[in-house]
């Protein structure tokens, strides 16, 4: 709940989120009520932050978004509800500018489904997510590294098992629910490459 709001602590540590990769206009794919633009006071460069939703349309296509359209592309905790993520993926990559940023942020399978699937946290899941293992406990497993390698002329410009606040002592509990700075996630940023 609230996952970007609980990034951005975090992230104003990180001068590059300020400098590089919330800069121009952007959409929050899966915004919610949790929209990054809430937060452009914090970012100066940031211009404008368009949420997309479940009423903007299917966030795996982004049909009414022109190719080639925003300066960076964020979804925080979205990815893992698409039906096929690979095709997401590629859609929000299609919308980003070349030398754009995509900032995504998904749910580690091990942190946050901890070894059940169906999701007994969140049963809308459809996927589980890890950054790479040779074999997952879960058959809805994907590896982050691979559906990367789908996308065209990307550099990888971060990769982050967002553990710092997990409690690894706590089993069959939802952190991110039951505390209000717990990150279970990954988060990648890639850069379109020219």
């Amino acid at each position: 709940m609230n996952e970007t709001s609980k990034s951005i602590h975090r992230r104003i540590h990180d001068i590059n989120f300020s400098t590089k990769y919330f800069v121009g206009t952007g959409i929050d794919i899966g915004a919610g009520g949790d929209n990054l633009g809430n937060y452009a006071y914090i970012f100066p460069k940031l211009i404008n932050v368009s949420p997309w939703d479940v009423n903007n349309g299917d966030a795996q296509y982004l049909k009414s978004v022109p190719d080639n359209y925003y300066d960076f592309v964020h979804s925080s905790h979205c990815l893992e509800h698409l039906h096929d993520p690979y095709i997401g993926l590629q859609n929000w990559w299609r919308v980003l500018k070349q030398g754009g940023y995509m900032i995504v942020m998904i749910p580690d399978e091990d942190l946050y489904e901890q070894g059940f699937f169906p999701s007994k946290f969140n049963s809308d899941h459809k996927w589980t997510f890890t950054i790479y293992k040779e074999k997952s406990w879960c058959a809805k497993s994907i590896n982050l590294l691979d559906i990367i390698k789908s996308l065209d002329r990307y550099k990888i410009c971060k990769l982050e098992l967002l553990d710092r606040t997990f409690n690894y002592n706590i089993k069959n509990q939802d952190q991110t629910r039951t505390s209000k700075l717990t990150e279970s996630a990954i988060e990648f940023i890639l850069q379109k490459q020219y």
